[in-house]
């Protein structure tokens, strides 16, 4: 990338760094919803994986909070899972006002299906950097995330 005025600054240096992950977000996301099944999007398959990765059981408005969205688009996605059986929702015991969101097999399968359905693509870029190299750049952004996700709340 050519240098600008402000590429050294700080400023510079950490706004180049949020846009190209914000570009890798984009060309990651077209790319994956590209191999979903036709009426699922990304958003289907992030909240099935971040429930595995967490522990489903989770509420409606703790994963709105999780994903920094209305309450409204949380429900609207979640009634797409339940809908194709990727999720049951049911009444939360610690609150009967509330529901949880369970998974269920088939969401689990899904997560697997979907997956395995964008390793070609992975592997496809896998020569642009090594192992090696893939895994200190999750690491760092690993800490970048959390140190975000700690300051939001």
């Amino acid at each position: 990338m050519p240098d600008t005025p402000d590429t050294h600054t700080a400023t510079g240096l950490y706004f180049e760094l949020f846009n190209e992950i914000g570009i890798l977000g984009q060309l990651s996301r077209a790319l994956f919803e590209a191999r979903l099944p036709e009426g699922l999007v990304l958003p289907h398959f992030t909240v099935i994986n971040h429930l595995i990765r967490v522990q489903d059981g989770r509420t409606p408005l703790q994963l709105a909070r999780a994903f920094q969205v209305p309450k409204t688009s949380m429900t609207h996605t979640l009634a797409g899972l339940e809908k194709r059986g990727f999720v049951t929702m049911r009444v939360n015991p610690d609150d009967a006002r509330s529901k949880q969101v369970w998974l269920t097999d088939a969401g689990r399968r899904f997560r697997d299906t979907a997956i395995a359905g964008i390793a070609p693509d992975l592997a496809g870029i896998a020569d642009t950097l090594d192992p090696a190299e893939v895994r200190a750049v999750i690491d760092k952004l690993a800490t970048l995330r959390k140190r975000m996700d700690a300051a939001r709340d």
